[in-house]
């Protein structure tokens, strides 16, 4: 038996390379397109994807105006209206979105996700985040982002009400005896009094437990402390390991912090995301690359990376290594891999800069075959239990690899033929949670 590869497309933004509306053939207003993101996710549910991955943003990008003027992600839709009207036009794809636990409230995300799941049939994932973007802070009264370890600790206590929510019914709660007049149980409802450092929640949750018991949760955090967040809750981790020796210990470290805390280790998939470019020959697949490249303007690049840095990079020699950089409060494992990448490969910071003015992620580029080969590898060798696949451009990038590559994957019986169950966690092999409340 091989062990079976997980797929994600990453939707939010459709195409995470700075110049994908440029490119020909492409629909820059795919993000905020209705008939064209049912579409991608119909495409999607064909090639039997786990997930339809929505991560969502609470500002615009950190970025200068010259940078930020050029970039589609600045318009697209709330993820909780938008996945509820796909889980209307799909049947088995799982739908996962972002909810911040640093500008919300525990008890409208445990509502919205709940909502989803039972509108889904049991389809719904909470992409835990933090939110690094300093520029969000100030849309929610705050003159700056909390701490990194605040943000963390706060994220502990917010995962655990909103769970605490998600269980204040049992599951056979809802009796709806017409002859008696009884529509639910109250031996079967429990109220939550969680009093905590961050919050002061009653409860109970004024809906049904969800479909699921827990809609699937993932993270994206790849820090020591995201590390440790993700090996104590997280049923699905979104890393960004640029090469297959990084993911091996990314995938060791996690799964081995699992161990030590006495959670089952196949509870996790660990999906590093790639950017993926399918060619009917190595080197179309590069040419289209190369094309992707050349529409990216020099004022992106500069901005992109410090983004990723956390840091204005602007003033430093382009034609010199990476200097040392000084600590900063926003992401801090996304950070290191920038870093990690600048010292493996020798690059000045102009070559870095140009790497983050295109696709920022682990690339795959090449015949379906060569895709699909790559894959097995970080399967195998366990750098990963699946991917979240990014792609260069839509719908032409989507096609590709749901008509190309997805064959050469089931071919080597790596990917379903057929969804086998109805539920994210069954497309994942995830346990349904016994309810933490204790009903007797």
């Amino acid at each position: 038996m091989h062990r079976q590869l997980h797929l994600a497309g990453f939707m939010r933004p459709v195409g995470i390379h700075t110049a994908w509306w440029r490119y020909p053939g492409t629909q820059p207003d795919a993000n905020f397109s209705w008939p064209l993101l049912k579409q991608f996710a119909q495409t999607l549910e064909r090639g039997c994807f786990d997930a339809f991955f929505m991560a969502d943003h609470l500002a615009l990008m950190h970025m200068p105006m010259s940078a930020l003027k050029r970039s589609a992600t600045v318009t697209s839709f709330d993820p909780m209206v938008l996945l509820p009207a796909l889980a209307a036009v799909t049947e088995k794809i799982g739908l996962i979105a972002t909810g911040s636990t640093t500008y919300d409230e525990p008890f409208h995300v445990a509502r919205r996700f709940a909502s989803l799941d039972h509108l889904s049939g049991g389809r719904a994932g909470w992409n835990l985040v933090t939110t690094v973007n300093p520029e969000a802070a100030l849309n929610f009264s705050y003159q700056d982002a909390p701490k990194h370890t605040d943000r963390y600790e706060r994220a502990r206590e917010f995962f655990k009400v909103v769970t605490g929510l998600w269980d204040s019914w049992a599951d056979d709660a809802f009796l709806m005896d017409k002859e008696n007049g009884i529509f639910f149980d109250p031996d079967r409802l429990k109220t939550l009094d969680h009093k905590g450092k961050h919050f002061s929640v009653k409860g109970p949750l004024n809906i049904a437990r969800p479909v699921q018991g827990w809609p699937v949760i993932a993270q994206a955090g790849a820090s020591d402390a995201g590390r440790q967040i993700a090996a104590e809750t997280a049923e699905l981790i979104f890393g960004n390991s640029k090469s297959i020796e990084a993911s091996r210990a990314f995938y060791a470290d996690v799964k081995g912090r699992m161990k030590a805390i006495g959670r089952n280790p196949d509870h996790l998939k660990v999906m590093p995301g790639v950017f993926v470019i399918v060619g009917d020959t190595t080197e179309e697949a590069h040419k289209k690359k190369q094309l992707l490249d050349s529409l990216v303007h020099i004022d992106s690049m500069l901005p992109n990376l410090s983004v990723r840095l956390g840091v204005d990079v602007s003033g430093y020699d382009l034609d010199k290594p990476l200097p040392e950089l000084p600590d900063t409060n926003e992401g801090k494992g996304n950070r290191q891999e920038w870093i990690d990448l600048a010292k493996r490969e020798g690059l000045t910071l102009r070559q870095l800069a140009q790497r983050a003015g295109e696709s920022g992620w682990l690339e795959m580029i090449g015949t379906a075959t060569e895709i699909a080969d790559q894959m097995e590898e970080w399967l195998e060798t366990r750098a990963c239990d699946g991917f979240v696949v990014m792609f260069h451009t839509v719908p032409e990038g989507i096609d590709d690899f749901v008509d190309k590559v997805v064959p050469e994957l089931q071919r080597k019986g790596i990917h379903r033929r057929s969804y086998e169950g109805s539920t994210l966690r069954d497309h994942l092999g995830l346990p349904r949670p016994a309810n933490k409340l204790h009903f007797s």
